[in-house]
């Protein structure tokens, strides 16, 4: 289902955040859960992976996981801090030890001039260390950027395990 390259990313994730002794959680709008559906394609995530919010309503993408409403109004439900947000509510709303979390727009439509179609936004946090937060700009069709975004996701998940 999933290029043998994001299993491969997938399954690093799952043996760092073994070693590490946590477990990761997500928190996906654009992917709809594909970051989960990834993680959990490798042998053995049942034992890593602890569970995945899939936030798909533009009102859940803005406030879902205990991000305050008043950042999607001021940056964008797509945005930085939205993500952020989303990635940190994971963990106070899990007793995962590493968070990912993706927002964006995939297309065909959504998007707008700070934030075009093809925008991606990742985070990642982990108990007590700094939240990673990066953006993306990704091109092709629909089901090409939700790919390309969760090589991003599980990407910035490894920076966040290392």
């Amino acid at each position: 289902m999933f290029p043998d390259e994001l299993l491969e990313r997938a399954a690093r994730a799952l043996d760092r955040a073994k070693a590490m002794n946590v477990r990761i959680a997500t928190a996906e709008t654009c992917t709809a859960g594909l970051v989960s559906s990834c993680l959990t394609s490798v042998p053995g995530a049942s034992r890593i992976f602890e569970r995945g919010f899939v936030l798909y309503h533009d009102s859940a993408k803005a406030t879902g996981l205990g991000v305050p409403e008043t950042i999607a109004g001021t940056h964008g439900a797509v945005s930085a801090e939205v993500t952020k947000g989303l990635a940190e509510g994971v963990l106070a709303n899990s007793t995962a030890g590493v968070a990912v979390a993706v927002t964006g727009y995939a297309g065909p439509g959504g998007g707008n001039a700070r934030n075009p179609v093809g925008t991606v936004y990742v985070a990642a946090a982990r108990k007590d260390a700094e939240t990673l937060v990066e953006r993306h700009q990704f091109s092709g069709d629909r089901d090409a950027v939700r790919l390309q975004a969760v090589g991003a996701a599980l990407a910035v998940l490894l920076r966040a395990l290392s």
